[in-house]
């Protein structure tokens, strides 16, 4: 078993999650392509795969739990975080993965092509200038500077009623909460237990008032 294989059974057995053998082989394949290309490319700060494994694949599979529904946009998604770790945990749920760099979802095409990932549709536009008839279940981002810029540039892509927006963030973020926007409200906020990563991490779900 590799090094890295090990890292990732260790880091899963201090959770609740629970991870086929297949699912593994795919996550430590994204983290091995992601190595590859961003040699190249500098798709992400982190440059050391053992690394990866914890502040990309663990920050993100934590996550999987909290999602209710059966479709997903990742906004901002970079080189497809938290998305395509979500989506290798999350087979029957269908991913958006939208991005405005090209490279980013060249990579992104790229690893589903070589991974065999069914449930994940890359996009190459700006969050706001995204349009679709078919609405999400769930607005994912771990990239956006504030939720009020989350909201307001993502309105348009929940459902109608029953969609919500999901924030990955660290610290919890009380002094954003204060600034979002009237229409908008906190539906829970919870603490995330990823192993082995420094500092906080939360998860905030909010959705439309009435």
């Amino acid at each position: 078993m590799s090094t890295l294989s090990q890292l990732l059974d260790d880091l899963i057995d201090q959770t609740n999650l629970e991870v086929s053998t297949i699912q593994k082989e795919k996550l430590l394949g994204y983290v091995s392509l992601l190595d590859k290309w961003n040699k190249a490319y500098n798709l992400t700060s982190v440059r050391k795969p053992s690394e990866m494994v914890i502040k990309h694949i663990m920050d993100s599979i934590v996550v999987s739990e909290y999602l209710e529904g059966d479709r997903f946009i990742d906004v901002g998604t970079g080189p497809g975080l938290p998305g395509i770790p979500l989506a290798i945990m999350q087979p029957n749920k269908e991913f958006v993965l939208l991005d405005s760099l090209g490279k980013r979802v060249r990579f992104i095409k790229q690893v589903i092509h070589e991974l065999d990932i069914k449930n994940v549709t890359p996009v190459q536009s700006r969050v706001e200038e995204y349009q679709t008839n078919d609405k999400f279940d769930g607005v994912l981002s771990r990239a956006f500077a504030s939720m009020t810029d989350m909201v307001e540039w993502c309105q348009h892509l929940p459902k109608d009623g029953i969609g919500r927006f999901i924030a990955l963030k660290g610290q919890r973020p009380d002094d954003e909460v204060e600034q979002l926007p009237s229409w908008c409200s906190v539906t829970s906020i919870k603490s995330l237990h990823v192993p082995e990563l420094e500092g906080e991490r939360h998860l905030v779900v909010l959705s439309r008032r009435g």
